[in-house]
């Protein structure tokens, strides 16, 4: 029996989403195997909640909670934390200081994946079509005419550092230019702004299990709103999620062996999704997601399934492939 952490929450739009994803984590984790608790996250304190509804701390210097008058520690954690600090590196680096296996990847692939222009700028740098973008820091003056006729429209306003689609807008016009820059930093900080292209999106799964590459069946992403914002991706009937996706057997290829290269490439470790838009020009990266969702109803959990796994199969494979 392996005691299990099971992460969630942080300090970013994502808490709740991440709390439901531990919540599903928990319920499919074989109990004959794993003792499991769930452990949350933030700057406001870290605290397991347990079966019966109570909050106990955690002891930050061994990852260590009291239960029924004994010292729990565990063997392995189990990454759901959407977003800071699960997702850009903070969590991971402290686990590997304590020597806690961790489900998903390593402080740096974290830090680099999380920031979308550092990661599409690695991502460029081994052949992978990317949009063309420009860096906005908090408080640089910016030219919004020279940027816009840099770019064209519409184009993507976007926080570098966040998840969910949080903060993002669709720029149709200079006059909504300003404040999509502005709603983005509130939301993170620095802001890139993002060739709009024209195409389908698609998501592609992957994972490393005991040295063989699992490259899963992709997702086709099709939004009822303008693009695949926070309100499509948790909002029912509001996206239609295809797997596998119909498309042509080339393109097929080339989205699964970019996501497999770049899953070597960038270090990942446990289930990772890629996502891509398929334009008349090719196929280009958008961005990887390191902590990506786990309900019943998410992309990866449904492109696992299409590969002949259960959820019980899918999260096991992730903990014992680092123990």
């Amino acid at each position: 029996m392996k005691n299990v952490a099971i992460i969630c929450g942080g300090d970013s739009g994502e808490f709740e989403i991440s709390v439901k994803s531990a919540e599903v984590v928990k319920k499919n984790l074989n109990p004959e195997f794993f003792d499991s608790q769930v452990i949350v996250v933030s700057k406001k304190g870290w605290y397991a909640l347990l079966d019966d509804g109570s909050r106990v701390d955690v002891d930050k210097n061994d990852f260590s909670i009291m239960v029924d008058g004994r010292k729990m520690k565990f063997d392995v954690a189990f990454n759901a934390v959407h977003g800071e600090p699960g997702e850009n590196g903070p969590l991971s680096g402290y686990l590997e200081l304590l020597g806690i296996p961790c489900t998903s990847s390593g402080q740096t692939t974290c830090a680099l994946t999380f920031h979308k222009d550092f990661c599409k700028r690695v991502v460029a740098s081994y052949g992978v079509n990317v949009s063309p973008s420009v860096l906005i820091n908090e408080g640089e003056k910016y030219d919004a005419d020279e940027i816009i006729k840099q770019l064209g429209l519409p184009l993507f306003v976007k926080p570098t550092c966040n998840g969910s689609s949080v903060g993002v807008t669709k720029v149709k016009t200079a006059e909504d230019f300003a404040s999509a820059i502005e709603t983005a930093m509130n939301a993170g900080g620095q802001v890139m702004c993002e060739k709009f292209v024209s195409g389908r999106e698609f998501g592609c799964g992957a994972m490393d299990y005991k040295g063989k590459m699992m490259v899963f069946p992709i997702t086709e992403i099709i939004s009822k709103n303008e693009f695949f914002d926070y309100e499509a991706k948790y909002t029912a009937g509001k996206c239609d999620e295809v797997t596998p996706a119909q498309v042509d057997e080339a393109i097929e290829i080339e989205i699964k062996a970019t996501t497999a290269m770049l899953y070597e490439k960038l270090e990942c470790k446990g289930f990772v999704r890629m996502d891509y838009i398929v334009s008349d020009e090719g196929v280009f990266f958008i961005e990887a997601n390191i902590v990506p969702g786990m309900s019943e109803a998410s992309i990866i959990p449904a492109q696992a399934r299409c590969f002949g796994l259960s959820l019980e199969q899918l999260f096991g494979m992730a903990i014992e492939n680092v123990l």
